[in-house]
């Protein structure tokens, strides 16, 4: 039965993945994150090829949108190969954050 839910679930997430219209763009899930604090300091801290990846798929994305386009359907990001590049890196500015933060209140 958990297995069951775990695939519904799993189908289900590919199935809003596909929906979300980024992966037709080129883009990748953490290509699509809101600018804050903790985003900012993490992208400065992406090795500089990521960082230019990031750049040029942003870049081809806003391109195609100016000209109301999509990308071929074999060259669209599949929910497989979406990789949370810059999560690692949230996560390190998340604890230094809440380090600082629990430092200056002491």
């Amino acid at each position: 039965m958990a297995s069951q839910s775990r695939g519904l679930w799993e189908g289900l997430r590919k199935w809003y993945y596909a929906r979300a219209g980024f992966n037709q763009l080129g883009l990748l899930r953490d290509d699509t994150l809101r600018m804050t604090p903790v985003v900012s300091e993490a992208l400065r801290r992406l090795p500089e090829e990521q960082y230019n990846e990031r750049a040029f798929r942003i870049k081809r994305a806003f391109n195609l949108s100016i000209r109301h386009g999509v990308l071929p359907k074999e060259e669209w990001t599949k929910y497989e190969e979406d990789v949370r590049y810059l999560k690692p890196f949230m996560d390190e500015v998340e604890r230094e954050f809440k380090e600082r933060k629990e430092w200056n209140t002491r």
